[in-house]
């Protein structure tokens, strides 16, 4: 009797299960159990589409941004700093000041030789003193070009002539010098007072004495015209209510030695102030190009940084919320600097993601398959046993059940070992590991526990240097046993399996030969997928769930190496065997 059973209808025994395709299962697999055929073909379930809920996205700010401020402030506060320290100018107006002293005491001792030679009269014991309407007169033609205030003192310190104040009809008139009018317009005075206000927040040297004029003057009044008096010129420096600099020289006015007066010249540092204002606005208007060269360097850099990385962010921020394959990484690898790196990995890691997820999507549909299959062939024989009454059938029936069991077990054990696989390496300690005595280990290990028709076992491993790989020694034997066993499993009884050795350059060069049927050529990557069985005739079926060889590719590549099988021939053609080879850097 022949049934034909689907998911919702089984009748008799079933048994569903294939042998060479992907996953162990070729529809139309047949085996007969007490007479009774139970066909079972379960299709290959898609692998199941991701339908997590994203998360919220993140609010990026797009305008504003925080790396174009800092480039900004870092780049004005290089440029600020210089120009802070040009703009405190000290030592130049220090110099000028001295230069005008320097000048003022040349004057003033022209003047007092002048005075000297025209303003001294002999008194009748024979005594010489200064003529106070004489020296008035000639004080006011001395410094009438040099626009500097003169004052004269006489011996006892009284002053005696004042080139601001003139004699006239009403008494002494105090003359003053008028600022000159200002014309500038309201733009200019904006800039003065801003000037003004900037200049106020620079730190000056100590704090000068305010000049304080009395109604009658005397040389006590000045230190500097006392010290004239004493013979010696002096010079001192002040500043009026205004905060203006005055500056003042005293000279003694002396004949044959004798020191007849002091002359006192004084000035105001409007000149100095000016020059330093030239200086200073020179000084800023560079200030003003630079600054405004820098923004625009600083913003066009900025950018240069900012637009890209926010592309980029914005990018994986799409791929983050599961937008799809759509979304891709902008490509800025010709840039040729760091973001360009940036660009690069990301894209790099976003293919390396899809790949990840469209791994685990195809593993979790070969899992479910291949899994549906022990469990259909399982549940009809399960029902098909509760119903039949024949000792003989029921006990085939329950040595199925066992046997889809076992298998189960085998599946999930196998199952668990490759998920675990991806993770255990990318955190596994690496040491040297000898080859040559590991391949004689197992050869050993072989010998000691192999069958009396087994394959007997050849070592090739070159002695001399040692053949040195960095690995985990555990997972490398997982490869090779597992490589040995596939390769006992096909050679024929009594024949040979050779693990071979040996160093090409930086790479070691190691692996299984052995004298059986080969593989197919068109399997000779097949035979590394998931689930892909191709086992010898005479075995019995689902004893292999068909991770072990890719769970061997994961491990070699996780070690930086390769793993590919290859047919050995002999010169007519004739295929003599199969040989898989793992390529490793050496240690």
């Amino acid at each position: 009797m022949t049934v034909a059973a689907d998911r919702n209808q089984l009748g008799g025994l079933t048994r569903a299960d294939s042998i060479g395709g992907p996953g162990g299962a070729a529809p139309g697999a047949t085996q007969a159990v007490a007479g009774d055929t139970i066909l079972v073909d379960e299709p290959r379930a898609p692998a199941a589409e991701a339908t997590s809920t994203p998360a919220p996205a993140l609010p990026r700010r797009r305008r504003r941004s925080s790396l174009t401020r800092r480039i900004l402030t870092l780049n004005l506060l290089a440029l600020a700093i210089p120009v802070a320290g040009l703009l405190y100018l000290d030592q130049y107006r220090n110099s000028l000041v001295q230069q005008q002293l320097d000048l003022m005491a040349t004057e003033a001792e022209l003047f007092s030789g002048a005075l000297a030679a025209s303003g001294v009269v002999t008194g009748p014991a024979g005594d010489e003193r200064l003529l106070p309407e004489t020296t008035r007169s000639t004080v006011r033609r001395l410094v009438d070009v040099s626009k500097t205030r003169a004052r004269l003192f006489d011996q006892d310190g009284t002053l005696i002539a004042d080139s601001s104040r003139l004699i006239g009809p009403g008494g002494q008139v105090e003359i003053e010098m008028l600022p000159p009018p200002e014309n500038d317009t309201l733009l200019v005075s904006l800039v003065r007072r801003l000037y003004d206000s900037v200049v106020s927040l620079i730190p000056r040297g100590k704090p000068l004495p305010l000049y304080q004029e009395r109604a009658q003057q005397r040389a006590a009044d000045y230190p500097e015209a006392l010290q004239a008096l004493d013979g010696e010129p002096a010079s001192a420096l002040r500043v009026d209510r205004n905060g203006n600099l005055l500056l003042s020289v005293a000279v003694p006015v002396q004949r044959y030695r004798q020191v007849l007066g002091s002359l006192m010249l004084s000035v105001g540092g409007d000149s100095i102030d000016a020059a330093v204002r030239d200086v200073r606005l020179n000084i800023l208007k560079v200030f003003g190009v630079a600054f405004a060269i820098t923004v625009l360097l600083s913003l066009y850099l900025a950018g240069a940084i900012a637009r890209p990385l926010h592309r980029l962010a914005e990018a994986a921020d799409r791929v983050r919320r599961g937008q799809g394959r759509q979304t891709e990484i902008p490509d800025f690898t010709r840039r040729g600097d760091e973001i360009g790196d940036l660009s690069g990995a990301l894209r790099e890691m976003t293919h390396a993601l899809w790949t990840r997820m469209d791994a685990i999507e195809h593993f979790a549909a070969d899992v479910a398959h291949e899994i549906k299959n022990p469990l259909s062939s399982l549940r009809s024989a399960v029902e098909t046993v509760a119903r039949i009454e024949d000792p003989e059938r029921q006990r085939r029936l329950m040595a199925v059940i066992l046997d889809d069991v076992q298998r189960l077990d085998r599946l999930i054990t196998d199952i668990s070992d490759a998920s675990r696989v991806d993770a255990e390496m990318s955190r596994i300690e690496k040491e040297p590991v000898d080859v040559t005595r590991m391949l004689r280990a197992l050869a050993e290990i072989h010998e000691a526990t192999a069958k009396p028709d087994a394959p007997r076992l050849i070592v090739d491993a070159p002695g001399g240097r040692a053949l040195v790989v960095a690995a985990n020694e555990g997972r490398l034997v997982q490869v090779l046993r597992n490589l040995l066993a596939n390769a006992m499993s096909f050679s024929p009884p009594g024949g040979a399996i050779t693990l071979f050795a040996r160093r090409e350059g930086r790479r070691i060069r190691l692996g299984v030969a052995d004298q059986g049927p080969g593989i197919p050529p068109d399997k000779l990557e097949a035979i590394f997928d998931r689930f892909y069985t191709e086992r010898p005739a005479g075995e019995k079926f689902g004893t292999h769930s068909g991770l072990g060889l890719s769970i061997s590719r994961q491990i070699v590549e996780a070690h930086g190496g390769r793993l590919f099988a290859e047919n050995l021939t002999e010169p007519d053609g004739r295929v003599r065997g199969a040989r898989f080879t793992l390529l490793l850097p050496a240690a």
